[in-house]
C-alpha cells in the first residue's frame, strides 16, 4: 500500500538537546569551490568513503562571535551540498543492493551513478541562490495561453515521488524543521512560520533529487520506485544538515528570540479541541449530538462535594437544559470560533445568525439534519471565504458584498424558511462558478481546444459509423458514398474540433447530409422538381464549403460533384437517382454485406454487438454538486478493489466549478479554484489565489494525486462539521 500523505503545518515539538551535531566543511573552501572540486572527483566506487571522511567534510561549525543571518545560513547549507551528495551516492547503492525489490532498478542507477553527485549539486545550487535572493525557487514559469499543456499521469507521477521524499525528510527531521521555520520567520520578522517561506524546505533537495535521477530514460514507474527507494537516504542524509543549521543557532544563543517567536504563534485553545475531536474515527452528525444533549442534560446531577462554596455548586453545565435554540446558540458560537474565519467573513456569518434562530423556531429539522440549505449555505460561504489569505483581498470583498445582499434578504423576510435558504445558496453557487469561469475564460478556451484535438480520432470513428448506417439505404453513387464515409465525416470532425461539439458549425454540417439525401430522392411532379431547383445551389455551396474547410483537394471534390450532378439531374427528369445498373450494383454490395448467418452467428453477434457511444459519448457531463463523499483515502489506495474504484469516480465526479481544493502540483503545494471542467470530464483547469497560478490536469493524474492523499476539498471537513465534532468532544469530557 502506498504512504499517503497528509498537509498542515509541523507539529510543535520542542528541539532534541540530544540531536547530533555535525560538523560542516572548511569555511575557507566557499560553495563554489566545494562543487567545483566535487565535480572533479572521480565517482567511481571503487573506494568508498568511510564514516570517518563524511563526517570530515560535514563538521560541526564553531561557536559564531555573531548572530547567523539569513544569507550565512544558506551559505552554510550550500557548502554541505558535496557531503550530501556523496552521502546519497552512498546509501541509494547500499538501499537498491538491500533489497531484491529494488533489483530491477539496478541497470538504470548504474547508468547514472557516476553522474549523480554533479547532477543532483548542479540542481540543487540555483535553488537555494534563489531563495538567497529572496525568490521562491519552485515558483512555477507562468504558462503561454497559446502553447498550454497538461500535467497528465508521467507528470503527477513524478508529483507523487517528489511528495514521498517530502514526507520522509518530515518526518524524520521534524524538530529541525520546526526550529529552522521559526528561525527564518524570526529572521524576516513574519508573524509566523510558514512551510512554503523555509528557504531549505525539504521541498528544494527532493527536485534537484528528481532532476538527477532523471539524467537517463526510463520507464515513469522505474522512476517513481527509484525516487522511493532514494526516500529513506535523503531523509538521513537531510537530517544532518538540518542539524548543522540548528547548532549554528545554539551556538549564537539565538534559543530565546525563537522561543518567543514560536510563543506567538500558539494555537488558541480551539484549535486543541478540533484536534481531539478529529481522533474520532467516525464524524458526529447534529441528529446525534442533539440526541447526546438530550441524554446529557437528562440525567440526574450529581450532588456537589462536600465543603465546596456556593459559587462551585451552581456551576452552569456545558448545556443547560432547554429548548433547541440554546444548543443552536451553542453551535453557532462554536462555528465563529472557528480559528480558519477571517474577520469579515466571520462578521457576515455572526449577522446570519438572526435569520437562523428565527428558523430555528418554525423548522425542526435544523438541528437534525446536517445537510439542510441552512448549513449548506454557511458552508459554502466559509468553505469559499477561507481560500483567501488576506482579508483585503478584492475578491474577498466582492464575495462579502454579494453574500451581504443574501444575509439582508434572510434577515428582512417575514417567515424565514429553508426554501428561501436554498435560493440564496443557488445564487451563491452560481455567482461563484461563474466568477470562476470568467477568471479562467481564455485558459478554459484553450484548454477546450486541446481536448476536442484528443478527441479527434474518436469522434472520427464514431461519425463514420453514424454516417455508414444512415447511409446504407441512400441511392447514392459510388464516389458520393465514399465521399460521405470519408472526407465529410472530417469536415464535420473538423468543426466541432475548431468550434466546440454542438456549435452551429458542426450542427451544420450534419444537417447538410440529411440535405443531400433529401435532394435524392424521388421528384415525381413539376411541383416538387422546382423545389429541388432552389435547394441545390445552397445545396453546393455548402459541399464546397465544406471541402475548402479541410482543404481537399480540387480533383477529388470535382470528381464527387460531378457524380452529384448526374444524380440530380436525373431526378429532376423525373428519374430514379441511380440507374438500374447502379442499381442492381448497389444491392449487390449490399447483400454481399448481409451474408446469412447461422443460428449460432445470430447469437454470437447479439453477444458482442454494442450500442453506439454517439449518445453518451456526446453527452454534456453534468457536475454532481452534492457532497463530497466521506470515505477514508485509505480506500482510494486499494486499486484492485472494487469499493476503490467506486469511491475514486464518486470522488471526482464531485468536483464542481468553483470548488476550492489544496493540492500537490509540480513539487509544491497550492490552493486553487476549480474553474473550468470539459465536456467529457477528462480535463480539468485549477486556478489559484493569484489567478496567473493556472495548473491544467488529466482526470487520470487527479486520480494518481487522490489515491496517494495529494489533493483534498477545503470544505471537505466544513464548517459546520468541525463545530459539532468540537461540541461533541465538550460532551466526552463532561461524561
Amino acid at each position: 500500500m502506498a504512504r499517503t500523505f497528509r498537509t498542515g503545518p509541523a507539529a510543535n515539538t520542542p528541539h532534541l538537546e540530544g540531536s547530533t551535531r555535525l560538523p560542516r566543511a572548511n569555511p575557507h573552501t566557499g560553495p563554489r569551490r566545494a562543487t567545483a572540486a566535487a565535480a572533479r572527483a572521480p565517482h567511481a566506487r571503487a573506494s568508498r568513503p568511510t564514516h570517518a571522511d563524511n563526517q570530515r567534510q560535514i563538521r560541526h561549525p564553531a561557536r559564531m562571535s555573531n548572530a547567523p543571518t539569513l544569507h550565512s545560513l544558506l551559505t552554510e547549507a550550500m557548502t554541505q551540498a558535496p557531503g550530501l551528495s556523496r552521502h546519497l551516492l552512498n546509501a541509494i547503492q547500499d538501499e537498491l543492493d538491500s533489497r531484491p525489490k529494488h533489483f530491477h532498478l539496478l541497470d538504470g542507477w548504474r547508468r547514472m551513478r557516476a553522474r549523480f553527485p554533479n547532477d543532483f549539486e548542479t540542481a540543487l545550487l540555483p535553488l537555494l541562490q534563489a531563495s538567497a535572493r529572496g525568490e521562491d525557487p519552485l515558483q512555477r514559469k507562468l504558462d503561454d495561453i497559446n502553447s498550454l499543456s497538461l500535467v497528465d499521469d508521467r507528470q503527477a507521477l513524478q508529483d507523487v515521488a517528489v511528495a514521498h521524499v517530502i514526507h520522509a525528510v518530515e518526518e524524520h527531521a521534524r524538530a529541525e524543521l520546526h526550529q529552522l521555520g521559526n528561525v527564518f520567520a524570526a529572521l524576516r520578522g513574519t508573524a509566523r512560520a510558514l512551510k512554503n517561506e523555509n528557504p531549505v524546505r525539504p521541498a528544494l533537495f527532493a527536485q534537484a533529487l528528481l532532476v538527477a535521477l532523471s539524467s537517463v530514460e526510463m520507464e515513469p514507474q522505474a522512476r517513481y520506485e527509484l525516487m522511493q527507494a532514494a526516500s529513506q537516504p535523503m531523509a538521513s542524509g537531510m537530517l544532518r544538515v538540518y542539524s548543522a543549521l540548528c547548532a549554528q543557532v545554539r551556538a549564537a544563543d539565538l534559543s530565546p528570540m525563537v522561543a518567543s517567536h514560536a510563543a506567538q504563534r500558539s494555537s488558541p485553545e480551539s484549535d486543541m479541541r478540533l484536534a481531539l475531536a478529529r481522533r474520532s474515527t467516525q464524524p458526529a452528525t447534529l441528529d446525534g449530538l442533539a440526541r447526546r444533549v438530550h441524554e446529557h442534560n437528562s440525567r440526574p446531577m450529581p450532588l456537589p462535594p462536600a465543603g465546596s462554596s456556593p459559587s462551585q455548586a451552581a456551576a452552569a453545565p456545558v448545556f443547560r437544559a432547554g429548548p433547541g435554540p440554546d444548543l443552536l446558540s451553542r453551535l453557532y458560537d462554536q462555528i465563529l470560533a472557528d480559528p480558519r474565519l477571517l474577520p469579515p467573513l466571520k462578521a457576515l456569518l455572526a449577522r446570519l445568525q438572526v435569520a437562523v434562530v428565527r428558523l430555528a423556531r418554525s423548522d425542526a429539522n435544523l438541528l437534525h439534519k446536517q445537510d439542510h440549505p441552512t448549513w449548506q449555505l454557511l458552508n459554502r460561504v466559509a468553505a469559499h471565504g477561507m481560500a483567501f489569505e488576506r482579508a483585503d483581498d478584492e475578491r474577498l470583498q466582492s464575495f462579502l458584498r454579494i453574500v451581504e445582499g443574501e444575509v439582508q434578504g434572510l434577515i428582512d423576510a417575514a417567515l424565514p424558511s429553508a426554501a428561501l435558504f436554498q435560493q440564496a445558496l443557488s445564487r451563491v453557487d452560481a455567482h461563484i462558478s461563474s466568477q470562476a469561469q470568467q477568471r479562467s475564460e481564455r485558459s478554459a478556451q484553450a484548454l477546450g481546444a486541446l481536448e476536442r484535438e484528443s478527441m479527434r480520432e474518436a469522434w472520427l470513428k464514431l461519425l463514420r459509423e453514424q454516417l455508414a448506417q444512415q447511409t446504407a439505404e441512400a441511392p447514392l453513387g459510388p464516389k458520393l458514398r465514399r465521399f460521405l464515409g470519408t472526407a465529410w465525416a472530417e469536415v464535420i470532425v473538423q468543426a466541432m474540433v475548431l468550434h466546440g461539439r454542438e456549435s452551429s458549425q458542426a450542427l451544420t454540417r450534419i444537417e447538410w447530409v440529411d440535405q443531400l439525401l433529401d435532394s435524392l430522392h424521388d421528384a415525381p411532379d413539376e411541383r416538387s422538381r422546382q423545389r429541388l431547383r432552389q435547394k441545390l445551389p445552397a445545396l453546393i455551396d455548402g459541399l464546397r464549403s465544406g471541402c475548402d474547410a479541410i482543404a481537399l483537394p480540387e480533383a477529388q471534390r470535382e470528381s464527387v460533384l460531378q457524380e452529384l450532378m448526374f444524380q440530380h439531374g436525373r431526378v429532376l427528369r423525373g428519374q430514379h437517382a441511380l440507374p438500374e445498373a447502379a442499381k442492381a450494383i448497389e444491392a449487390a454490395q449490399r447483400s454481399a454485406g448481409k451474408q446469412e448467418l447461422s443460428p449460432e452467428e445470430l447469437l454470437q453477434r447479439l453477444l458482442v454487438e454494442r450500442e453506439s457511444q454517439m449518445s453518451t459519448q456526446w453527452a454534456h457531463t453534468r457536475v454532481n454538486r452534492g457532497h463530497l463523499p466521506t470515505v477514508p483515502v485509505q480506500l482510494y489506495d486499494q486499486n484492485d478493489s472494487a469499493e476503490a474504484r467506486s469511491a475514486l469516480s464518486a470522488w471526482l465526479d464531485a468536483l464542481h466549478i468553483g470548488g476550492w481544493y489544496h493540492l500537490f502540483v509540480q513539487s509544491h503545494w497550492l490552493t486553487a479554484q476549480v474553474a473550468w471542467i470539459s465536456e467529457s470530464g477528462q480535463f480539468f483547469l485549477f486556478v489559484g489565489q493569484d489567478p496567473d497560478q493556472r495548473h491544467s490536469l488529466t482526470r487520470a493524474a487527479l486520480e494518481r494525486l487522490l489515491t496517494h492523499g495529494l489533493i483534498t476539498a477545503l470544505d471537505e471537513n466544513s464548517l459546520v462539521q468541525r463545530a459539532v465534532d468540537t461540541l461533541m468532544q465538550d460532551l466526552d469530557d463532561e461524561a
